[in-house]
């Protein structure tokens, strides 16, 4: 029985060493990856690739970053409502990867709904997620799949294996333009509040000033 070819090009994307950092080797100019549907035919999908994200830096105030709890995987919403989920490894770790298994899901009044499931090759160290919606708390787990123990073609067309526990990530995009409102009700609550210092300031000095009456000086007296 033939290993699928998607798991022989993920296997073979892990045989470079990749550094610790959030960005792959510089041998990997390309992240294969491929988005499972929901459903009985879970197995289908089109394989594509990606460049990686290199050099990207989440800076406010146009975007947010949120880490997950082991600080290993990370997710940057960015204004556009788009979100770039990075993860790494220690290079001891990623020689034993050949695939990373990303799901997505976002809660509910009730429940919980999954959103996307997508399989990753073990050069790849970035995903773009290109649309979420405004005030939904998404909640990103990603899984690394191990390498089989034996090179046979029947275990690798086995269904992968986790290699260790999942690291997951939680955020929501803030609505468009809520940023800017923020600021502005800042600017006009500053400006308030030194208005209102500014009355106070006048009503004590009209108060000491104008409605007391003066006491003058006193007058010469008469001499008889």
């Amino acid at each position: 029985m033939r290993a699928p070819p998607l798991l022989l090009l993920l296997a073979a994307c892990a045989t470079a060493p990749t550094p610790p950092g959030w960005e792959p080797a510089a041998d990997a100019p390309w992240c294969p990856y491929k988005v499972l549907p929901e459903g009985p035919e879970a197995g289908g999908g089109r394989l594509c690739f990606r460049s990686p994200a290199r050099g990207f830096r989440c800076q406010a105030p146009g975007c947010a970053a949120h880490a997950s709890a082991g600080r290993s995987l990370r997710a940057s919403v960015l204004r556009n409502r788009s979100v770039l989920v990075q993860w790494r490894l220690a290079p001891a770790e990623a020689r034993r990867v050949r695939a990373f298994a990303l799901n997505c899901s976002w809660r509910g009044a009730y429940t919980r709904f999954p959103c996307e499931r997508v399989l990753l090759g073990a050069s790849c160290r970035d995903y773009l997620l290109p649309d979420v919606h405004d005030g939904v708390r998404y909640r990103l787990c990603l899984q690394p799949l191990p390498l089989p123990l034996r090179a046979e073609p029947a275990a690798a067309a086995a269904a992968p294996e986790p290699a260790g526990p999942a690291e997951c990530v939680e955020f929501a995009a803030e609505p468009a333009g809520m940023r800017e409102i923020v600021v502005a009700m800042t600017a006009v609550g500053g400006s308030i509040c030194v208005m209102l210092v500014v009355i106070c300031l006048l009503v004590a000095y009209i108060t000491e000033n104008l409605m007391h009456p003066a006491f003058g000086r006193p007058g010469l007296r008469r001499q008889p």
